[in-house]
């Protein structure tokens, strides 16, 4: 029997396979995180992606997803229904390393929930209404932008996986935040999942014993929850509020 709390990892690595010609010249690729990425070890339960917008972290994430087998908008092999630019461009080109395969997990992505909440409507307006149970037992649309997020959180997740989440925090107050990691919590705990996730919140990356990677640069390197900008900013508002907001306004006179 496997020992309670034993880490057991899913995913990990990742690499772009070789180019069997030139680099591509469109995006992602013009990237350089992206375009430089030459492996990407995992080693923790919980993996943060973390940087400034722009820098690479949703889309390699998004990747990931492509290649688990996941749709891309949001969700697990099993959802499947049409949204606009939700393929993968660098999912092709991405290698995933596996020890033993994930077979079951979920991809939540905040820029599309929209959709995807739509999509479950759908399915339970189409003979499968006990599908709304996995989300809290009603419409993800009928609950606030934050209740709903959670609801999937403490409902969909569960078991023997891994889960890839886009931002899970962008409709979420800082004390869901905290239910989220309580979440993460359990899940490796009771179930040794996995978790990767594309974040700007200081709070979320307090996770301990957590892996950090840094976009910055066009790089990619590992790093210290306090060497984070996210930490780092957050901190120095908290303890200088009213002269980090002088030297901002400032700026505009």
């Amino acid at each position: 029997m496997e020992k309670k709390g034993a880490a057991r990892l899913y995913l990990r690595s990742i690499r772009l396979k070789a180019f069997t010609g030139p680099i591509p010249q469109h995006y992602p690729f013009t990237i350089p995180a992206i375009r430089d990425l030459n492996e990407l070890e995992f080693t923790k339960n919980v993996t943060f992606f973390c940087g400034e917008n722009g820098s690479g972290k949703s889309t390699l994430l998004e990747a990931i997803a492509y290649q688990s087998g996941f749709h891309t908008a949001g969700g697990s092999k099993g959802n499947q229904y049409e949204v606009d630019a939700s393929n993968s461009d660098l999912g092709d080109y991405l290698q995933l390393s596996w020890l033993p395969k994930a077979t079951d997990g979920f991809f939540f992505r905040a820029e599309t929930f929209y959709q995807f909440a739509s999509h479950i409507d759908q399915v339970a307006s189409e003979g499968n209404p006990q599908v709304l149970d996995s989300y809290g037992g009603k419409s993800l649309h009928q609950q606030s932008h934050g209740e709903s997020f959670l609801s999937l959180f403490t409902n969909r997740l569960g078991g023997r996986a891994i889960y890839l989440l886009d931002e899970p925090e962008a409709a979420l107050s800082p004390q869901r935040q905290l239910s989220l990691l309580r979440v993460i919590h359990d899940l490796i705990n009771e179930e040794n999942a996995q978790f990767i996730i594309a974040t700007h919140s200081p709070i979320l990356l307090g996770y301990p014993d957590a892996a950090i990677y840094l976009f910055e640069d066009g790089e990619i390197t590992e790093t210290e929850y306090e060497h984070t900008e996210h930490y780092q900013i957050t901190k120095y508002f908290l303890d200088h509020r009213e002269k980090m907001l002088e030297d901002i306004f400032k700026e505009d006179d």
